[in-house]
């Protein structure tokens, strides 16, 4: 069986290692995020997201990366801390990694093969790329950082309408 989302070892932003087999079974949105970006604001789109679709399994889960013009540049407390005070962030933050390059997580090695980008790259453009996996651990799509997440509901709905696995 290949690697699945579900499986790959990963890090809370409190630093504790984990993996998102807790949320099989959930449709799961999956942004890499940074709190001194243009995006910054789609903080708030993401978290009413949340709060609309979490009670029907949807997960919004927040990868902040440092990547894309040190627009992350805090630690874990900080970017806590700044996502609770600005945004009343209240969707799970897993710690920092890097979405490019060598270093890439194999979190979004496979979310970059599995739906690569415009003309098929799979590198990220930038901030607030995001992806949504099903139920049954599919990637199903990914959005650019420019695709505000109120635009997203269609899918998030038809995603929330399948079965899982």
């Amino acid at each position: 069986m290949s690697e699945s989302v579900h499986s790959i070892p990963l890090t809370t932003i409190d630093g504790e290692a984990t993996t998102l087999e807790t949320y099989r079974g959930k449709v799961l949105l999956i942004v890499n995020v940074a709190s001194h970006c243009g995006f910054t604001p789609q903080y708030e789109g993401l978290e009413a997201l949340y709060r609309r679709y979490g009670a029907r399994g949807l997960v919004v889960l927040g990868f902040p990366c440092n990547q894309f013009a040190g627009q992350e540049p805090g630690d874990a407390d900080e970017i806590k801390s700044f996502c609770k005070l600005r945004y009343d962030v209240t969707f799970p933050l897993f710690a920092k990694l890097e979405v490019n390059g060598d270093g890439t997580h194999p979190l979004y090695r496979l979310l970059k093969k599995a739906q690569p980008g415009l003309l098929g790259t799979e590198s990220i453009k930038w901030n607030f790329t995001k992806f949504l996996v099903g139920r049954d651990g599919t990637v199903r799509r990914r959005f650019a950082p420019g695709d505000k997440p109120e635009s997203l509901v269609g899918e998030i709905e038809a995603a929330l309408a399948e079965p899982g696995d």
